[in-house]
């Protein structure tokens, strides 16, 4: 028999219903991955995934590896912080990726400089007016670019009723339409200094964590984060409950629509070039990265802590597929089965917790 303790009011406490929190089973898994790569490495390579056995650094740890790992996720994360909150509101974005294409076209012609080794700019998209403008310039494009698109998409799935899954797939195939049509397909490159400094070194990283910060404390501790649980949860109550959902749906992809800017200003900096192609995929990596960190797809359920970790995640086996020398496809098989595995874990959760509630 279960051992019950009295509670206020005469309630009772089981210990056997207890559980750890979502984000240390998380942790757990990205210790054991990384457990895993440790030793096919010392099984096949001959040497460590993350440890410097070869006295190169002056720290434990292979810190040229570290640096990729976090670099290669900083960018994609930033995405998966608003695709986390739209999954959490009970919504899907689909469209991420392109917003990013379209931003990033968008928000370098804006960032260019008039000369390039004393001669004119010859990618340049507008006149000399246009050219070296304040940095405050193309960042204010940028994130209004996306905040444009993700409204676009709120208003849609808030007011029109459209589900998710078609209203963000619509706006990933016009915003990818955007990025491809703003110059005919060609890059744009040649930024200013200021503009460059922004993705230069783990500046990405950088970003990517404030960001991670910032929204964990909104989803924790703010009005915003307990509505957003309240309608992933159940929409219906609520709605009966005060709550505006339809508005509040708007924001949260809005919200979204401006981090996907801001990764695209991040990558274009940290590329020093803008191409239409930019972003491809990159929907699908960051909704991965939410839910192999434990963010539930029925809605209601998740972190930012958890997001996080699942980009660690992410990044970790990316890394060691490299590491094994892993040829590119077999990644993408791979990344594909575990991005399964990670939903049908989700919904292998949700099943217990219903039977144990």
């Amino acid at each position: 028999m279960a051992e019950a303790s009295h509670g206020t009011g005469g309630l009772t406490f089981d210990k056997t219903k207890r559980q750890w929190p979502n984000e240390m089973n998380v942790f757990g898994a990205l210790i054991l991955i990384v457990a895993i790569f440790e030793g096919l490495g010392a099984l096949i390579m001959g040497q460590s995934f993350l440890f410097d056995s070869n006295d190169r650094f002056d720290s434990i740890f292979n810190e040229a590896r570290l640096k990729i790992i976090i670099l290669q996720v900083a960018i994609i994360g930033i995405i998966a912080l608003g695709v986390t909150q739209v999954i959490i509101s009970g919504g899907i974005d689909l469209s991420s990726g392109s917003v990013v294409g379209a931003t990033a076209m968008i928000a370098m012609s804006f960032a260019q400089v008039a000369e390039v080794n004393g001669n004119p700019n010859p990618k340049a998209v507008f006149g000399p007016a246009w050219m070296d403008l304040p940095i405050l310039v193309p960042i204010m494009v940028g994130l209004l670019c996306g905040i444009f698109a993700g409204m676009i998409n709120g208003l849609f799935v808030a007011y029109a009723r459209i589900p998710p899954f078609i209203a963000t797939l619509g706006m990933m195939v016009s915003a990818r339409g955007v990025a491809k049509w703003w110059t005919s397909g060609q890059p744009i490159s040649f930024p200013t200094e200021s503009y460059a400094a922004i993705g230069k070194g783990m500046m990405p990283v950088i970003i990517f964590v404030v960001l991670a910060v910032l929204f964990h404390l909104v989803m924790k501790y703010t009005l915003y984060g307990k509505h957003t649980y309240a309608i992933g949860s159940n929409e219906d109550a609520a709605r009966m409950s005060g709550i505006n959902v339809a508005r509040h749906k708007v924001l949260v992809y809005t919200i979204a629509g401006m981090l996907a800017g801001v990764s695209a200003i991040v990558l274009t900096s940290k590329n020093l070039t803008a191409q239409s192609g930019m972003g491809i995929i990159y929907e699908l990596d960051a909704i991965a990265m939410a839910v192999i960190g434990g963010v539930s797809l029925a809605g209601g359920r998740g972190s930012i802590i958890g997001t996080v970790i699942g980009a660690l995640i992410f990044g970790v086996i990316i890394s060691g597929f490299t590491f094994l020398r892993l040829d590119a496809f077999y990644q993408e098989m791979v990344k594909g089965g575990i991005i399964v595995g990670a939903v049908v874990l989700d919904q292998w959760r949700q099943q217990r917790a219903a039977r144990r509630a």
